[in-house]
């Protein structure tokens, strides 16, 4: 109720959906039925509340995905010596928009987002190894936005759809990453 409130305050909805909102939130009975009412809502402060992810790909590498995790507003991805990779598919992101700093270092940053998910990399700095954007412009509605910045450093950074066999391996195991 706290979170339908914050919306209405916020004039993400008016005051008509809030009364409707709150009086289903009163008579539901399970958790799920009450996540229905806010699953619409963008989460305007959710980046204030999350500490951003940084994966650092040091001697071994770093990756984060694909499966089931929580996007924060804010990912900071450093290539180091071993590379890092960051998969979107399978995720579950409710941001309108998602902050993705990569650094591409000595062994690069991979950035692999669903079709549908849009990708703005007009603020990202290709540096000496460049930028390589393999994504295309077919945004679905509702799908968030990854906000591209940083530098590509020595080796580069690469943000893509899934390639074949990411593809296959999603394709054969629906369920998991």
């Amino acid at each position: 109720m706290e979170q339908l409130r914050d919306a209405a305050a916020e004039g993400r909805i008016d005051l008509d959906e809030l009364d409707s909102r709150l009086e289903q939130a009163l008579t539901s009975k399970t958790y799920a039925e009450l996540a229905v009412l806010t699953a619409d809502l963008p989460r305007l402060n959710s980046t204030e509340s999350q500490p951003p992810l940084v994966l650092k790909g040091g001697m071994y590498g770093a990756s984060r995905g694909p499966g089931c995790w929580e996007v924060p507003g804010h990912v900071i991805a450093r290539g180091g010596v071993g590379g890092v990779k960051v998969d979107f598919t399978r995720v579950e992101c409710r941001l309108t928009e998602v902050a993705v700093e990569a650094y591409g270092e000595t062994s690069g940053v991979t950035i692999v987002v669903p079709d549908g998910w849009a990708v703005d990399t007009s603020c990202m700095d290709p540096g000496v190894g460049g930028l390589t954007d393999k994504t295309t412009p077919d945004r679905l509605p509702g799908s968030p936005l990854i906000r591209l910045t940083g530098s590509g450093g020595m080796a580069g950074v690469v943000i893509r759809h899934p390639n074949r066999r990411e593809r296959r391996k999603l394709d054969s195991n629906p369920t998991q990453g």
